[in-house]
């Protein structure tokens, strides 16, 4: 049995909870594992760097505290995002603190990821890889990950431009390994539909963000109730890569939307650095898939309806 097989035996659906910068932590993680679905949170959302080992040990011993109390139950394991890039100086000392730990599932971004794929295969634990595109698709297999992630348009934060179907079925051309698909999935018969495509996994962020355990905001939650996909902005205006945003959190910043579109990738726009609003922190990240969020749930609830609607999908179409 791979690792990534042994990760799906522990879920009781297949779905990996997405890495929100500030939005995903040690409740949100815990409130999804306890569900049955693996959590996971950007280590980057652990600050200072020190406290990523007690968000570690608080999540290993909770897990383990949940096992033994209710040992017929599926409790899935969790995973952390590191992001591989020279300017994240804190990915090397993040990923030894994870080794420390024994953390079960690495997500991986931006530069292909040797070194975390050699420290995970010391105990057994399995590297997913964020692809937008085939190039970067086979950089990361040629890396030894165990599987990827299809970031595909319409998903939340840094998305790619390709059609999840299209992405898949030129990844499967050359790829039969792990695969898990993100974008626009907010329902049970969307978890279904990425199975249908040959993938392992649905990748889902965007709905976690209205969870009664995520760290986002009131105000954060209730823009992504009151969205629609059209409302959902596609830009490197703020961080010089590509990624979507709530048209209203740009609105609140007292941006006008003409100056956000038709910017080229690159270099953020060169604004005052000390008042210019911030990616994520003030600018709010959402995928096309908020249409069908309306209303904030704790995530046991959550994963428990995405259940159902999932089975009742899969007997529709027997």
């Amino acid at each position: 049995m791979s690792n990534v097989e042994r990760l799906l035996r522990q879920t009781t659906l297949p779905v990996i909870g997405a890495p929100m910068f500030l939005v995903s932590g040690p409740d949100l993680v815990l409130a999804q594992c306890r569900a049955g679905v693996i959590g996971t949170f950007p280590s980057l959302n652990a600050r200072p760097q020190a406290e990523l080992g007690t968000w570690l040990e608080t999540i290993g011993r909770s897990l383990d505290a949940a096992r033994r109390e209710s040992p017929a139950a599926t409790i899935a394991p969790y995973g952390v995002n590191l992001v591989i890039h020279p300017s994240n100086t804190r990915w090397q000392p993040d990923l030894e603190t994870c080794v420390e730990h024994r953390v079960p599932l690495y997500i991986t971004s931006l530069h292909a990821p040797r070194p975390v794929v050699d420290a995970a295969a010391g105990y057994g634990a399995v590297v997913l890889h964020d692809v937008t595109n085939a190039t970067h698709a086979r950089k990361a297999i040629d890396a030894g990950v165990d599987g990827l992630i299809l970031v595909s348009a319409g998903a939340g934060g840094h998305a790619g431009r390709i059609n999840p179907i299209a992405l898949v079925n030129e990844i499967r051309s050359f790829y039969d390994g792990p695969i898990a698909l993100s974008g626009c999935m907010s329902h049970g018969k969307d978890i279904l539909a990425a199975r249908a495509l040959g993938c392992d996994f649905a990748y889902i962020g965007t709905r976690f963000i209205a969870t009664t355990e995520a760290m986002a905001s009131p105000a954060y939650r209730q823009m992504v109730l009151d969205a629609q996909a059209g409302d959902v902005v596609y830009t490197p205006y703020f961080s010089g890569v590509p990624a979507n945003y709530l048209r209203a959190s740009i609105a609140a910043a007292g941006i006008e939307l003409a100056e956000v579109e038709n910017v080229a990738p690159g270099k953020p726009v060169n604004m005052d650095k000390e008042n210019r609003p911030k990616a994520w922190k003030d600018i709010w990240s959402a995928g096309q898939g908020v249409a069908a969020i309306r209303e904030v749930l704790p995530t046991a609830e959550l994963v428990e309806r995405m259940r159902r609607e999932y089975y009742a999908a899969l007997y529709a179409v027997r």
